[in-house]
Order: structure tokens, then C-alpha cells, then sequence
């Protein structure tokens, strides 16, 4: 899954409408921030196409099949 701008955007007009109508300090702020954008940016999958060379204890390989992982 790509990165949605559309989804950021919304999520941070969130934050932006919240502290208009409840102000929160700095610190709260920043806080809720750091997590919108952290979020974000881990959502996508990293797709991987099979034939990526491997060292493996027996000599050298090849991935067999294609993958999916996430970031952290």
C-alpha cells in the first residue's frame, strides 16, 4: 500500500481542528504530531520480487518467492 497524502492531510486537519477548539500545550501538541507522521509513514507494505541473491549457511541463493514486510 502507497502513501496517501489525502490520509495525512486529514489526520493532521484533525489535530489542527482539536487544538482550536481544546488548546493544548506545546508539548501535547507535538507529542500527537510525532505520532500522526510516525503512523503514516510506517502504513506502507514493502513488496519483494523473487531472485534477490541470499548468503545462507550453505553457499549462495536466491529468494524463491516474492515477499511482503512492513516498516518499523
Amino acid at each position: 500500500m502507497a502513501l496517501v497524502q489525502a490520509t495525512l492531510k486529514s489526520n493532521l486537519t484533525t489535530l489542527f481542528l482539536a487544538m482550536k477548539n481544546a488548546p493544548m500545550s506545546e508539548a501535547d501538541f507535538a507529542d500527537q504530531l510525532a505520532t500522526i507522521i510516525d503512523n503514516h509513514i510506517k502504513t506502507p507494505a514493502v513488496n519483494v520480487n523473487p531472485g534477490i541473491p541470499v548468503a545462507t549457511p550453505v553457499g549462495p541463493g536466491s529468494t524463491s518467492g516474492p515477499g511482503t514486510g512492513s516498516l518499523s
